[in-house]
């Protein structure tokens, strides 16, 4: 009796560890006969990028027949990398890829992840900054860019102030919350959605001058950009990833909370409160006023373009019907 059951046993064990191979091989099968895709992010992942690991997370991509791998930047500019061919897609700015295609890289931003533009100077709500205006006599920390010095004399100018009264200095990767809180500096560039959320989580109260506020500056920042090689040589390709994102910033639009902890499982190493706050104030900027995720429109890329240009940033005025397309979101 024994032996007929350690037979039968025996032949359970084997068929189900035979269904166990097969389903593997399958499954091994079905990932080779994938196309594997390479997208770069512009930093560590953060509330931005929440969309792509919904993608991922939720099957989106791999229903498409693709493979998708999300990197952290390399040395090289995530723009250097889809114009080499190394990568295929990549997290950048309006304002980067501008200055790509004046340098004669074929980019193109093929999705806006927000609508308008989330960053701001901002300054600890005691410095009394209101305006650009209040600028005047206070210390501003920055990365030493003369598109900062730029942004900032344009924006008192606007308001009627007088640009040599304010005080620039370079602080670099220092945290410009901490520059603040120990008096180094007054004021400083943010994103509101997630340095701004920090600051609220800390109790620290902030008052902001918003980009967005001003026409010029309310442009796409950021966007997902791809080289004019890929639209051209491998557009299905375009098409299936950017049908995925869709639907993956869709669903984040719809579900902070949910794609907060799919973020959350992809980068376990973010602070969950941030993410958690962060999201429910991104979520809705993803599709916004716009009639649907991703759409740029003309005079977004040209306002910003003709001004880039005028301060000298561009030696040519790039056209924009060629640095963006809306082909692949609607």
């Amino acid at each position: 009796m024994k032996k007929v059951v350690l037979v039968v046993l025996a032949a359970v064990c084997a068929l189900s560890l035979g269904a166990c191979g097969s389903q593997n091989e399958q499954q091994a099968q079905e990932t080779a006969d994938m196309t594997k895709v390479t997208l770069v992010l512009d930093w560590t992942p953060n509330t931005n990028h929440t969309g792509l690991y919904v993608a991922l997370e939720k099957g989106y991509f791999a229903e498409n027949g693709l493979d998708v791998s999300i990197i952290q930047p390399s040395e090289s500019s995530v723009l250097q990398l889809l114009s080499a061919g190394t990568a295929q897609f990549g997290i950048d700015f309006q304002e980067s890829l501008t200055f790509a295609r004046d340098a004669g890289m074929p980019v193109v931003s093929i999705c806006a992840i927000l609508q308008h533009n989330t960053s701001a100077f901002a300054a600890p709500a005691d410095r009394g900054i209101r305006s650009a205006k209040d600028f005047e006599g206070k210390t501003y920390g920055g990365w030493g860019m003369d598109m900062e010095t730029a942004t900032i004399r344009y924006l008192m100018e606007q308001a009627g102030a007088d640009f040599s009264k304010v005080n620039i200095v370079t602080i670099g990767d220092t945290d410009p919350l901490t520059a603040m809180d120990m008096n180094s500096i007054d004021f400083a560039w943010i994103y509101e959605g997630w340095e701004g959320i920090s600051a609220k989580l800390k109790g620290v109260e902030l008052t902001y001058v918003p980009l967005g506020d001003d026409p010029v500056f309310d442009y796409y920042t950021p966007i997902i950009a791809t080289s004019e090689d890929m639209i051209t040589n491998n557009r299905e390709i375009v098409e299936k990833f950017m049908d995925a994102v869709v639907k993956g910033y869709t669903f984040a639009a719809e579900n902070p909370g949910e794609s907060a902890d799919i973020l959350l499982k992809h980068a376990p190493e973010l602070d969950a409160e941030l993410v958690k706050a962060s999201q429910e104030y991104l979520s809705p900027r993803y599709i916004d006023d716009a009639e649907s995720f991703g759409v740029q429109k003309a005079e977004v890329w040209e306002r910003y373009t003709e001004w880039l240009y005028e301060q000298g940033f561009i030696e040519t005025l790039v056209d924009s019907s060629k640095a963006f397309t809306n082909e692949f979101v609607k």
